[in-house]
């Protein structure tokens, strides 16, 4: 072969070479331009931290019914939106408490005496006992109440623990022991248990004759009235409802078993009845909602012993 084409042939060869070797490292170096660079506070995706959801807020709402007007609160996240107790040294509306406390929601809760203001139901706050229905001498000395007085200083209360750091809620009999690893931050007497099934006769609220007939009811709880009570949901949830009489329908209210079919309706396994009548009362974002009217037809505001209420977040 002449030595001119050889040396043509061996350019041509080096000149293709060289332009395949740039054009490779041009390739290169667009990948490493366009893959992802880690840097140095990146977090490998099984070590990323999701923001927890935010607490939903107490619900609000009101249900007309032909004999009623039922205010209702449902709190869905009980430990960020916690149930706790007052008591004031004397007998205070509820609105008063409230404002005071500087309350989101606030219902009346436990029984007293309207005669002296001492109460008949246990109450405990922040781990104290902090009304004592054993130092109510116009119920433990009231001949007629003797052979019940065992059963009344027993009745049901709804109670709230601090368990390792987490709240729990329950409602139970006054006797029950607090749970394991538990703590009784603060409970309320008042009764009877509505649901899973009444507990009135157990707690001595209404009392059967020879006949078996009732011969004793001591909340009425077979008639229509205003009515307050407290209730636990399968997940956890509270409710809170108040049921209100309505103007001009007679009689209006709720009765007991009205009162159990409502919460039922509502998804509640476990319910107590508060103090109700002219006590019942709703405190809600400022507004006050009350239960009972007189014979005038005008609202009942009765300063109540003691109350449940959920701080402003």
């Amino acid at each position: 072969m002449p030595r001119q084409r050889r040396t043509l042939q061996l350019f041509i060869g080096l000149s293709l070479g060289l332009a395949l070797g740039l054009l490779a490292g041009a390739l290169s170096s667009a990948q490493l331009h366009l893959a992802p660079q880690p840097t140095a506070n990146a977090i490998p995706p099984e070590e990323a931290i999701v923001a927890p959801a935010p607490a939903l807020p107490p619900q609000f709402e009101v249900i007309e019914l032909p004999h009623s007007k039922v205010y209702t609160v449902t709190i869905a996240d009980p430990q960020a939106y916690p149930i706790r107790v007052s008591l004031p040294e004397n007998l205070v509306p509820l609105d008063q408490m409230a404002q005071r406390l500087n309350a989101l929601i606030a219902i009346n809760a436990g029984f007293f005496d309207p005669n002296n203001g001492q109460t008949t139901s246990y109450v405990v706050s922040s781990q104290e006992l902090v009304a004592d229905p054993r130092q109510n001498p116009r119920l433990m000395g009231n001949p007629d109440l003797t052979r019940y007085l065992d059963q009344i200083l027993n009745r049901s209360e709804f109670r709230r623990y601090d368990c390792e750091g987490a709240a729990q809620y329950d409602i139970t009999l006054h006797s029950a022991p607090v749970p394991a690893n538990c703590t009784l931050i603060d409970a309320v007497g008042a009764g009877p248990q509505l649901l899973p099934q009444s507990t009135a006769y157990e707690e001595a609220f209404i009392g059967y004759g020879a006949d078996g007939a009732i011969n004793r009811d001591a909340l009425g709880s077979r008639s229509r009235n205003a009515r307050s009570a407290i209730g636990i949901k399968p997940d956890g949830s509270l409710v809170l409802v108040m049921a209100a009489q309505k103007p001009g329908v007679s009689p209006s209210g709720m009765s007991f078993a009205d009162l159990s079919d409502f919460l039922t309706s509502l998804g509640v396994e476990k319910a107590l009845n508060l103090d109700g009548g002219s006590s019942s009362s709703l405190f809600q974002a400022g507004t006050t909602h009350y239960g009972r009217l007189d014979q005038d037809g005008n609202w009942v505001r009765r300063p109540v012993k003691s109350i449940f209420w959920v701080a402003q977040p």
